[in-house]
């Protein structure tokens, strides 16, 4: 096996802690005659155990060995499955090369382990290609990942030469893209060191869609239009959505994502500690094959923060132009995102500024660099009762309509006023009763 491993080369670039590497490694020396059993036996459980607990993460199933292989491929970023990310091959000499990869891996997809099993009197590889999983919730490993490896593993099992190979895999990376910006809809960012940070991919988002948040109606068709001329390439704007909490400002951003995952959109979640990254951030998905929204939760800031500076100079204004790949949404409670005092309005009384207005001018011009600002106002009651039934239809409620809609009213003079959020916590009380 490592002979083959090692005649790889686009997808040859393994660190030698890698399932494949070390099993490639293993299999050589038991082949060759050069190892003890008993050692040989540890070592091959050892990686069996690391092939196993992918599995569990990702929820792999049917044949293990192919399942990982296939998230090999699909999540190795090379110079050729860069440029066929979201784009049709090209033809070019690169292409014979990848051919040759592809004739390498199908042989390894085909591998045949019983010579293995016996020499060493183990059966695990056995059980790894005829593999049924233990049912999982689904907040235990990431699903979205999961279904595309799987059925790409499916379609790959049918390929019956490398060219086809060939096809399956790059039919794959222009449906979705490579690696981990191509399997998975949004991420977040965490600091690995001093200026460094690494992309961790969100893998229990809400599986909301605009139809859920009921009303709303002209606000989810500003946030569509602009979202739409994003994804299809042309121009768009930053997006600010403000107004009252539990709205579903932020709903509508995750079901912006959903609804447009498959045409290349993915999101990237930053809160405002980390705004001195941005740059970092632009710098290392300006050249990738998708739309990123950088989106920012409950944006606001006090008086004395200065991170909105970072901001500003990103959306608008720095030497640097923003890429045509990136666009920056945002939510707030507030208006004009900075606090504003009654001091901020009285020159009289800031002697230690002495051109006070423009200091006041420069914090509100953060908002005016969103060119789509859409308000989120609190529901009347009446549209409150509309939020509440919709839901309860949409869930199946067993209840006569005139009792839920005194329970609703009962309900949000005691909890969160009227809201949207306040509906649906309250369908998840009578859902929580029903059960």
């Amino acid at each position: 096996m490592y002979e083959k491993i090692s005649r790889l080369l686009m997808y040859g670039d393994l660190t030698e802690n890698s399932i494949l590497y070390q099993l490639g490694r293993a299999i050589d020396k038991i082949e060759a005659g050069d190892y003890n059993k008993r050692e040989a036996t540890r070592e091959i459980n050892a990686i069996s155990k690391r092939l196993l607990m992918l599995a569990t993460d990702y929820g792999f199933d049917d044949n293990l060995w192919h399942n990982y292989l296939t998230f090999y491929i699909i999540m190795n970023e090379n110079p050729f499955s860069l440029v066929t990310e979201k784009t049709n091959v090209k033809p070019g000499s690169v292409n014979h090369l990848v051919e040759n990869d592809f004739r390498i891996l199908k042989e390894l997809f085909d591998y045949d382990f019983s010579a293995l099993e016996k020499e060493l009197g183990i059966e695990s590889f056995s059980v790894f290609t005829n593999y049924t999983s233990v049912r999982k919730n689904e907040q235990m490993y990431n699903r979205n990942v999961s279904q595309k490896v799987r059925k790409l593993s499916k379609e790959l099992e049918k390929a019956t030469d490398e060219k086809e190979f060939f096809n399956v895999i790059t039919n794959f990376y222009l449906a979705y893209g490579v690696g981990m910006f191509g399997l998975n809809k949004a991420f977040r960012i965490e600091e690995t060191g001093v200026n460094e940070i690494e992309y961790i991919p969100i893998n229990n988002m809400d599986e909301v869609v605009l139809d859920d948040l009921i009303g709303y109606e002209y606000q989810k068709q500003q946030l569509i239009a602009n979202t739409e001329s994003f994804v299809a390439g042309k121009k768009a704007n930053n997006v600010l959505l403000f107004g009252d909490s539990g709205t579903g400002k932020s709903t509508s951003i995750k079901a912006i994502v959903n609804q447009y995952y498959d045409s290349g959109l993915r999101m990237i979640e930053i809160y405002k500690h980390q705004f001195r990254y941005l740059s970092k951030i632009i710098a290392s998905i300006k050249n990738r094959n998708y739309k990123y929204i950088i989106y920012m939760d409950d944006l606001s800031f006090e008086e004395h923060e200065i991170e909105y500076k970072f901001l500003k100079a990103v959306i608008e204004g720095g030497v640097e132009t923003k890429p045509d790949n990136i666009l920056i949404y945002a939510t707030s409670n507030r208006r004009h995102l900075i606090k504003e005092t009654w001091n901020d309005r009285n020159d009289q009384t800031n002697a230690d500024d002495r051109h006070h207005s423009d200091t006041v001018e420069e914090k509100l011009s953060l908002v005016h660099r969103f060119g789509v600002t859409i308000s989120y106002s609190k529901p009347m009651q009446k549209e409150y009762i509309e939020i509440v039934l919709g839901l309860a239809k949409r869930v199946g409620i067993k209840m006569p309509e005139d009792e839920i809609v005194a329970k609703a009213k009962i309900w949000e003079m005691e909890q969160g006023g009227l809201s949207g959020r306040t509906a649906q916590q309250f369908i998840y009380h009578l859902m929580g009763e029903q059960e």
